[in-house]
């Protein structure tokens, strides 16, 4: 995996809230959305190995929150876990992008036709996790069960694009 670097930036409120409001505009979480301000240049192939490494950044950070606690960070983690898995996928197999909740809605049935059924269970786990962020409705048993079903989706998304360079 690669290595964390955790860092802190100090920003005018107007600023950390325009940043707040284009994240969840674009149906992303604000760590997401700076990471796709940061790599919108990259090649494409780059672009990938980023959306998948951040994927499974977000991924352990749900397990941590949720150890702490935090159900809602968790939650919102394993969202964003998930959406940067269907964006590493689709740039992968199309070399399209996507923005925003509908595309990433949309480009879920793609991932539930290549990879099976499976994927719509791993999808509607990870979509509830978004809602339980905002709603606060979600247990951490939720959670659980959720953290398995990403877990997989990244897993095997992340196994079909390191075969294609093997």
């Amino acid at each position: 995996m690669a290595t964390q670097v955790s860092i802190t930036l100090r920003l005018s409120r107007g600023v950390a809230e325009r940043l707040r409001r284009e994240a969840q505009k674009a149906g992303l979480g604000l760590e997401e959305y700076v990471l796709e301000l940061a790599i919108r240049d990259l090649d494409p192939w780059e672009r990938v190995q980023e959306y998948i490494e951040a994927s499974k950044s977000l991924l352990e950070q749900a397990r941590e929150e949720l150890g702490k606690g935090d159900v809602r960070q968790a939650a919102e983690k394993l969202w964003g876990a998930t959406a940067l898995a269907v964006k590493a996928y689709a740039e992968w197999k199309e070399n399209r992008r996507l923005a925003g909740h509908g595309e990433l809605w949309e480009y879920s049935r793609k991932l539930i036709e290549d990879l099976g059924e499976w994927v719509y269970d791993s999808w509607m786990a990870a979509s509830g996790m978004h809602t339980c962020f905002y709603e606060g409705w979600c247990t951490d048993k939720h959670v659980e069960e959720a953290v398995k079903r990403v877990e997989k989706l990244v897993g095997e998304v992340e196994k079909r694009i390191s075969k294609s360079t093997g």
